[in-house]
């Protein structure tokens, strides 16, 4: 494996185009090419803020797939990679080659645009790089099943895909469908690959096709995302919610029900037998009983998160993780009683207490690469898994 920004020439260039990926529910043409949107255009519109318009154009779980005999393969792209002021830089997303279901390679792309944000104020400014190339070599020369697993935490947008030999659409999977909605976390934190998020590595424990539609930050019930999951064949949906709305303070206890409900509604008219599970908040510590807003703290030499609310006034309405998974229990079983393909499962059998004495939280409130494991190991035992809400049914 390279990843040399200057390719060798390669005799076959083909197009990237909608039928080469999977992952994603609108592509951009670009002065460059084709830039992959979680989100469609019409709820782009509405995106009120530019941590979701960035969050959703970060590409995770969307992804290329092919079948050649190709021994090379080079994607060239123009990644737009974050960075925040005073804080060391972040390493280059990376570019995960899968063969025939198997991780095979890892590449990056240097240059590109920075995105460079103060956490101080909020601002953040452009600057602007060179394209960049990601370079495969050494793949089996046989007919095989290629997977480019964009990075989940830069915007990539594809310019050209060159192989040595001809490629071809992979055909499609046969696999179920999953759609799944939440944070940061489901989005990816620091999961350090796009194969090593917890939804990505839960997808393939669970044998299904992923569209993850995490956006870190952006989890607040948003009537566009809930339109969104509507409009997007699925055959299995989940929605972890609660830990943006907490962090960014957004909404009280008696604005949270309705818009639980109000989301769940609109789902449901897209899908309304479809196997529907609702996730409440993993551990956090710094949020389980005392509200948001989040803040930023460098006390210690490096970023970490601590809740700035007063827990006194949760009983003024203000919320907190707990709050919200008594809440959500609550909702959901109100509902079942009507929908009997509605499910609640409590984060913290994905990562609680135990996990996190075990797997603390680097920075407070995101999960590293084993935590990440952890959380897609448990989610495959008790969703995926034999009697899980969303088992494969037997044959």
């Amino acid at each position: 494996m390279s990843t040399d920004s200057t390719p060798t020439a390669a005799p076959t260039t083909t197009p990237v185009t909608s039928d080469l990926l999977r992952g994603h529910l609108d592509l951009e043409r670009t002065a460059h090419g084709l830039l992959p949107h979680r989100l469609p255009a019409r709820a782009r519109l509405q995106i009120p803020d530019e941590q979701l318009a960035t969050a959703q154009a970060q590409p995770s779980g969307v992804r290329l797939a092919f079948r050649t005999r190709a021994t090379t393969v080079e994607l060239d792209t123009l990644p737009t990679k974050r960075a925040y002021a005073g804080v060391p830089a972040t390493p280059d997303g990376v570019y995960d080659l899968v063969v025939d279901g198997l991780l095979t390679a890892q590449a990056t792309v240097t240059g590109g645009h920075t995105l460079m944000t103060d956490l101080a104020t909020g601002t953040a400014e452009l600057i602007e790089g060179p394209p960049g190339t990601a370079r495969f070599t050494g793949l089996p020369a046989r007919d095989k099943t290629v997977e480019i697993w964009l990075p989940h935490n830069e915007i990539t947008e594809l310019i050209a895909l060159r192989t040595d030999a001809p490629v071809e659409p992979a055909p499609p999977t046969g696999h179920r469908r999953w759609v799944h909605h939440g944070s940061s976390i489901s989005h990816g934190s620091t999961a350090g690959r796009p194969t090593s998020v917890w939804t990505a590595l839960a997808a393939t424990e669970g044998g299904v096709d992923l569209v993850n539609l995490g956006f870190g930050g952006g989890a607040l019930l948003d009537p566009f995302t809930a339109r969104a999951i509507r409009d997007t064949p699925a055959d299995l949906i989940s929605l972890k919610i609660g830990i943006n709305i907490v962090n960014t303070d957004a909404m009280r206890l008696r604005a949270f029900g309705p818009a639980v409900h109000g989301f769940l509604d609109t789902v449901r008219e897209g899908h309304p037998t479809t196997p529907l599970l609702v996730v409440s908040p993993v551990l956090c510590p710094v949020h389980e009983d005392t509200p948001g807003p989040l803040a930023p703290d460098f006390s210690t030499g490096t970023l970490r998160f601590k809740a700035t609310g007063d827990p006194a006034e949760r009983a003024a309405g203000r919320l907190t993780l707990t709050v919200i998974r008594e809440e959500l229990a609550r909702i959901v079983a109100r509902r079942a009683e009507d929908d009997p393909h509605l499910h609640h499962l409590d984060g913290r059998t994905l990562y609680g207490r135990a996990d996190y004495d075990e797997l603390p939280l680097p920075d407070e409130v995101h999960p590293d690469a084993a935590g990440h494991r952890r959380i897609a190991d448990n989610f495959g035992r008790l969703v995926f898994g034999p009697g899980g809400i969303f088992a494969a049914p037997r044959v």
